[in-house]
């Protein structure tokens, strides 16, 4: 198996999250059936750590040169029993590795926004040639079908990542008081990059909602956790500012995966009421550490929350759904909590890892 992707070991973001565990299910299936994995990083230096995930001899990084990796990735591509592409970007060798070899099976990974918009060139084509698309939310499959001609399209959800600690390194007030956040304060989560040419995350109905309820929820506070630009930063910092808001939110910046769990640890609420999500890895993250979560209901967070049955699901064009949503929980947090047990059996590794058994087994024998 050859495993084709732009950056996985050296940079942060869910889709390079995606892939790393991804590469280890696809290592733990070869290593089952004798066989072996190949990863092509184009973008990832050739002495990355790779470990834990796979071990550096199924490993191959490309530093940027993005034609020594088209080149090799044929090469390698031609003549596997399956190619496996991490992101439409990478169509170019795939669908020239489909047409040099047509026995090869070419699998498609489709996480969200880069595959909703309209395709044009070798990547419509691709999409049309390729064996299988797997599709991590019912939104994102649904968006595939109604724009392109696909021969099969699959969901298979993302999953916690197996190398996730279990429980927070620090304890909860620990953490609060080196965010400078009080045992008393109700704290609201959300993880993701900020960024000033992204739109769609909705951070400013959170700041307004947290304006609206400064009467009876005077303690609510808002982390966010996440890469910055500093044009985001500079305009999210103004509009709290200008709300009146400045003390009670908190920008961190980029925080490691191994850190992340404190901050999970610490919050109360976990909300990103999105509309952009193709997924949303962090909402099962956050529901995995006992966290009540909100997200929006016109993307792929639907199906991280199971259509609402772990979370509480409100229209993000909709400023009051957001306060109410909020209101709701801080009342009641404990109500909201979601069931560890649904969350692990449905987006575990192990679950995540059959899917892929599955539908690679289906593809071998087709």
């Amino acid at each position: 198996m050859l495993f084709l992707t732009l950056n996985t070991f050296s940079a942060t973001g869910g889709i390079e999250k995606v892939c790393r565990i991804a590469s280890k299910a696809f290592s733990e299936i070869c290593n089952e059936r004798n066989s072996s994995l190949t990863l092509y990083s184009m973008h990832d230096k050739a002495d990355v750590s790779t470990e834990p995930y796979i071990t550096k001899k199924s490993f191959k990084g490309f530093g940027g040169n993005k034609y020594f990796f088209v080149i090799k990735a044929i090469l390698n591509g031609t003549g596997q029993k399956c190619v496996i592409i991490s992101h439409v970007n990478l169509s170019l060798p795939a669908y020239i590795i489909k047409l040099l070899s047509p026995k090869t099976k070419v699998i498609v990974m489709a996480h969200g926004i880069e595959i909703w918009k309209p395709l044009t060139g070798i990547k419509k084509k691709l999409i049309a040639k390729a064996d299988l698309v797997i599709s991590v939310s019912e939104f994102t499959k649904k968006q595939i079908n109604e724009g392109y001609l696909v021969r099969k399209s699959v969901v298979i959800h993302n999953c916690i990542d197996p190398l996730l600690a279990h429980f927070p390194e620090l304890d909860r007030n620990s953490m609060r008081s080196k965010l400078g956040l009080s045992p008393d304060d109700f704290v609201l989560l959300t993880v993701s990059r900020l960024k000033s040419t992204e739109s769609g995350k909705n951070f400013d109905k959170i700041l307004f909602a947290i304006k609206a309820l400064g009467q009876q929820a005077r303690n609510l506070r808002y982390v966010m956790v996440g890469k910055y630009d500093e044009d985001e930063k500079r305009r999210i910092e103004n509009v709290c500012n200008g709300l009146g808001i400045g003390g009670q939110v908190k920008i961190t910046g980029y925080v490691s995966d191994t850190e992340l769990p404190d901050y999970y640890g610490c919050a109360d609420l976990y909300v990103m009421p999105s509309k952009k999500e193709g997924f949303g890895i962090t909402f099962i993250e956050a529901m995995y550490y006992g966290l009540p979560v909100i997200g929006g209901l016109r993307d792929g967070s639907v199906d991280a929350l199971m259509n609402g049955r772990l979370g509480l699901l409100v229209d993000p064009d909709h400023q009051d759904d957001i306060i109410s949503a909020i209101a709701k929980i801080y009342v009641n947090p404990s109500s909201f909590k979601p069931d560890r047990k649904t969350v692990i059996n449905n987006f575990g590794f192990d679950v995540y890892k059959k899917k892929w058994e599955r539908v690679i087994g289906d593809l071998a024998v087709s």
